[in-house]
C-alpha cells in the first residue's frame, strides 16, 4: 500500500451553500476507494472531482440526514453503469434498518449485491493492507469517527548486507524485503531481520465525525498524520456548540493538540463561515501550532509515507 489520498466532496454542516456540499469524503486507499458519509449531491460532486465510482466500501458516521441521503442516488447510478460486485456499507446502530430503507428506495431491487454491516466503538473492519477502525464519539444520536490505520511497513533493505552475506540479486531481494526467509545454494538461511531495518509504521488517518469534543477521540487521534474534525462553530457560537452537540474550531484545534496529532483539518462549517472561514482558522491556530487548514469542496491531498 503506497497510496492514501483525500478528496472533500462536501464540507458544509446541515445544508449545503453556493460553495458547498454537504458531507463527503473520498478516500483512495491503494486500489480500493472508500466513501466516509454520503451527503445528498455527492456523487456529483465525485463526477466533478474526478475520484471515479469505483466504490468498495462506504462507512456513515451517523445518520442525520446530511451524511448520508446521497446514498440512494449513487446505488441507482451504480446500478445503472452495470455494477456487479457487491457494496459493503457500514455505520452504527441502526445502519441496517436505516440503509435498507435507502437502498429499496423506489426500486424493486438492485443490480449488485449491497451488504450492510453494524459497527460499535472498537469495532473494526479489516482490508488489504490496513483496517478501519470505529470510535465511538459524542453527538446527538448514535454516532462514530473512524481511524484508518495502514499496517507497518518493513524496514529498509539494506542491500550492501545482503550481498555480503551472499543473497544474490534479483526475486530474492523482494522476498525478504516482503518478509520471507531465503536459502541460498549453500543451504544457508537468511532471515528478514538479517537485512532489514526496523519496521516503519503506518500512516493513520482519523475522521471524527460531527461530535463534541471527547476523550475517545483524542485517544483514537494519538500521533495521527491527519485529524480531520468537524468545526461548525466558531467561539461566540459556544452554547450553539454545546446544545448541538458539535465542535467549534477552537475545540477541534484542543484534540489535535492533545492527541499530538501531525496535521489538523477543519470541516462541517455552519453556512454563517461559507464564504469566509478566516475567524474559525485564526480560533484553531491559537490551541495548536501544527499544521491547520481548513477543508473546500474539491480539496485533494496526499499523505506521505513514514520515515
Amino acid at each position: 500500500m503506497s497510496l492514501l489520498r483525500l478528496t472533500f466532496l462536501g464540507t458544509s454542516a446541515a445544508q449545503p451553500t453556493l460553495h458547498r456540499n454537504l458531507s463527503g469524503l473520498a478516500v483512495k486507499v491503494d486500489t480500493d476507494l472508500l466513501l466516509f458519509d454520503c451527503g445528498e449531491g455527492s456523487q456529483r460532486q465525485m463526477v466533478r472531482f474526478g475520484t471515479g465510482f469505483t466504490v468498495d466500501a462506504v462507512f456513515f458516521t451517523h445518520f442525520h440526514a446530511d451524511h448520508y441521503l446521497g446514498i440512494i442516488g449513487f446505488l441507482r447510478t451504480l446500478g445503472m453503469m452495470g455494477r456487479e460486485q457487491p457494496m459493503h456499507m457500514y455505520g452504527p446502530p441502526t445502519a441496517r434498518r436505516v440503509l435498507h430503507q435507502a437502498v429499496h428506495l423506489g426500486v424493486e431491487a438492485l443490480a449488485f449485491p449491497v451488504e450492510l454491516h453494524e459497527l460499535k466503538d472498537g469495532d473494526s473492519v479489516r482490508r488489504n493492507g490496513y483496517t478501519v477502525h470505529a470510535v465511538g464519539v459524542d453527538h446527538r444520536i448514535n454516532a462514530l469517527g473512524y481511524v484508518l490505520a495502514e499496517d507497518d511497513r518493513p524496514g529498509r533493505f539494506n542491500v550492501e548486507k545482503a550481498k555480503a552475506l551472499g543473497v544474490p540479486s534479483g526475486p530474492d531481494f523482494g522476498r525478504l524485503q516482503r518478509g520471507e526467509a531465503v536459502t541460498l545454494a549453500d543451504g544457508t538461511t537468511v532471515r528478514p531481520e538479517d537485512v532489514l531495518g526496523a519496521a516503519r509504521g503506518g500512516r493513520r488517518l482519523v475522521i471524527s465525525g460531527d461530535t463534541r469534543p471527547c476523550a475517545s477521540l483524542t485517544r483514537a487521534a494519538k500521533d495521527a498524520d491527519l485529524l480531520i474534525h468537524e468545526s461548525t462553530f466558531s467561539d461566540d457560537e459556544q452554547a450553539r456548540a454545546v446544545e448541538t452537540r458539535h465542535s467549534t474550531a477552537r475545540e477541534a484545534a484542543r484534540v489535535a493538540r492533545e492527541a499530538g496529532a501531525r496535521r489538523l483539518i477543519l470541516t462541517h462549517l455552519s453556512s454563517r463561515h461559507d464564504t469566509d472561514p478566516s475567524k474559525l482558522l485564526a480560533q484553531a491556530r491559537e490551541e495548536y501550532k501544527g499544521p491547520v487548514e481548513v477543508a473546500h469542496d474539491g480539496l485533494t491531498l496526499e499523505l506521505p509515507l513514514r520515515d
